[in-house]
């Protein structure tokens, strides 16, 4: 089994929450909270915040706390997943989309009750736990856990446990 981390930032501002469309593998898009794999020797906040620069060119200078945790666990495809996603309190500079890895083609201020007819077409380890969050905005952090069915994409079972 393949084990990895992710970090996610969660980043509002007066125009609604920040997505960023991810460009895949196999062509399709998704969107998403910016984030991504922290790498070996980093924290969890100092790679989402180095995530966050290389994705949408914003730089957080002061993280809330972490929201949320999620873990997916994927057999039939080798791998577990765990998130953690952190709130940005503040931060500065403007939007801009160089990412280094490929992924990231864009990104937008979302209404957030626009933010389901962003999300609902990714991952639902991805869109439940952001929308959830936008309902209630819990201040206490919350955990999230998902068993996932299958290999291929199209036809995935996706449990929440």
């Amino acid at each position: 089994m393949r084990d990895w981390l992710v970090g996610g930032a969660v980043i509002e501002g007066p125009s609604g929450l920040l997505l960023v469309r991810n460009r895949r593998r196999d062509g399709s898009s998704d969107w998403s909270p910016p984030g991504g794999v922290i790498d070996p020797g980093e924290s969890v906040v100092e790679g989402i915040g180095r995530e966050v620069v290389e994705e949408t060119g914003l730089v957080v200078t002061k993280w809330a706390g972490k929201l949320y945790e999620i873990t997916a666990t994927a057999p039939d495809m080798g791998w577990t997943l765990r998130v953690e996603a952190w709130l940005a309190e503040s931060w500065e500079g403007e939007l801009r989309f160089d990412d280094p890895d490929g992924i990231v083609e864009t990104a937008a201020w979302v209404n957030p009750d626009q933010c389901g007819l962003h999300l609902n077409d990714g991952a639902p380890w991805v869109a439940e736990p952001i929308l959830e969050w936008l309902m209630h905005r819990w201040e206490d952090k919350r955990s999230f856990a998902y068993n996932i069915e299958g290999s291929e994409r199209s036809s995935l079972v996706v449990t929440r446990v």
